[in-house]
């Protein structure tokens, strides 16, 4: 990955053979273009597969002989994950592959045509003029380990997602059959509640089984012991409950569904969590990264699942950039306007570090401190959402040198900062 675009300027020379890339989900199209912008060859539309990809070796080879040609920079847009499979299949063929922003194809699309006019073959051209001006970056395609847990981050969020929509589902179905239920019990997926839903679920069933039918199911399967107490309770709220007393066979069978469904969802996210978990344990730098105070290992998971090995960046500000946490200032003459950070990057890994930070200025004695130091600081004080912007950037430089040092948390170094003030 490059630094800056001089260096990505540099790669681009006279021997460069330039192709540019318009991604789509069945058709992608190609176009071939020298380094002063110099169309070569005639366009090229294949499909998304073997024999397109094939097609595309084949058409890049004869236009790089023909022109004499050396080095070949593919350059294409990130659409989606379309783009990922002929990524991988042009960088094990030797070539370098660079991303261009899908909004700067948008923004630039006009100039060789004045025409807001799109089309793949047009987009094309434009992705390969971007290449030409050093306007990419090299996108780091995760592999072996990392690639393993990016994709089980996902699944792990995807599952939480489901476990939500599942918990707010019984909810819904107590507030409509059994509304006094969370009278007796606070939480209604602990053991001994998930019996009574799976055994006595509405009030007819509690009061058709009287305290001493349903103590002794709750015995059977919850070890702990469970008072009379409340089995009185949960029979009085039922005796005096104003739940819904239609449509009772199938609440029934709405429920058990849900408890299924809950109980699959619970399953594979200890599944997940137990995988993510074996693969932390043999990631360099995570155990020391996880001894912070007020960082747990899902928040480490998801960092290094989101970047991949920091041995593949040069500067912690790669990541920085990456996470859309760098700084866009609006100014103009004697103006000077807001600044903000660009939030161009990956949505998920700048939420995800936003929430640890969070935590740490609460939990954390050392970012307490820079947090209560950036926004009382006489000189040029910090809102509360600039700190966290400012701590969240300085946890991605804490990590990024634990990752590469393979070095432990060091307190000290981080309210450093304090002690020169």
């Amino acid at each position: 990955m490059n630094y800056t675009q001089q260096h990505r300027i540099e790669q681009i020379t006279e021997n460069t053979l330039i192709i540019g890339v318009d991604i789509a989900k069945a058709k992608h199209v190609a176009r071939a273009q020298d380094s002063r912008g110099i169309e070569l060859g005639k366009r090229l539309i294949f499909e998304n597969s073997n024999t397109g990809y094939i097609k595309l070796l084949s058409w890049i080879q004869q236009i790089k002989q023909k022109h004499a040609k050396g080095q070949i920079v593919c350059g294409m847009e990130p659409t989606g994950h379309y783009w990922l499979p002929l990524a991988q299949y042009l960088l094990e063929a030797k070539i370098l592959v660079v991303a261009v922003n899908p909004l700067h194809v948008k923004k630039i699309k006009e100039l060789d045509d004045n025409s807001p006019t799109k089309n793949d073959v047009k987009d094309a051209k434009v992705i390969a003029q971007l290449v030409k001006d050093g306007r990419y970056s090299e996108p780091i395609l995760l592999k072996g380990i990392y690639a393993d847990l990016r994709v089980a981050m996902v699944q792990r969020e995807r599952v939480v997602v489901q476990l939500i929509q599942i918990k707010n589902q019984v909810q819904n179905w107590l507030d409509r059959f059994f509304p006094e239920y969370l009278t007796v019990f606070k939480n209604w997926d602990g053991k001994t509640s998930l019996s009574t839903l799976k055994h006595f679920p509405l009030p007819e069933d509690v009061l058709a089984q009287g305290v001493t039918g349903i103590v002794p199911q709750w015995r059977k399967e919850v070890k702990k012991a469970v008072g009379i107490k409340r089995a009185m309770s949960l029979v009085e709220a039922a005796r005096h409950s104003i739940g819904l007393t239609q449509g009772l066979k199938m609440a029934r069978q709405e429920l058990k569904m849900l408890l299924e469904q809950y109980q699959l969802y619970m399953q594979q996210l200890e599944e997940i969590e137990g995988y993510v978990q074996e693969m932390l344990a043999t990631m360099p730098g995570a155990q020391a990264m996880m001894k912070i105070k007020g960082i747990g290992w899902i928040t480490i998971a998801g960092f290094l699942a989101e970047v991949g090995d920091l041995f593949n960046y040069n500067h912690p500000n790669q990541i920085v950039k990456l996470g859309g946490l760098n700084l866009r200032e609006n100014s103009s003459g004697k103006h000077k306007g807001q600044t903000t950070i660009t939030k161009r990057g990956r949505s998920r890994l700048r939420a995800l570090l936003f929430r640890a930070v969070m935590v740490l200025v609460t939990k954390n004695p050392e970012f307490k401190q820079l947090h209560q130091y950036y926004t009382n600081r006489p000189e040029n004080p910090l809102k509360k959402l600039q700190s966290i912007v400012a701590l969240t950037c300085k946890l991605i430089r804490i990590l990024f040198a634990i990752g590469r040092r393979q070095t432990s948390y060091d307190p000290q170094k981080v309210t450093r900062q304090l002690l020169a003030s």
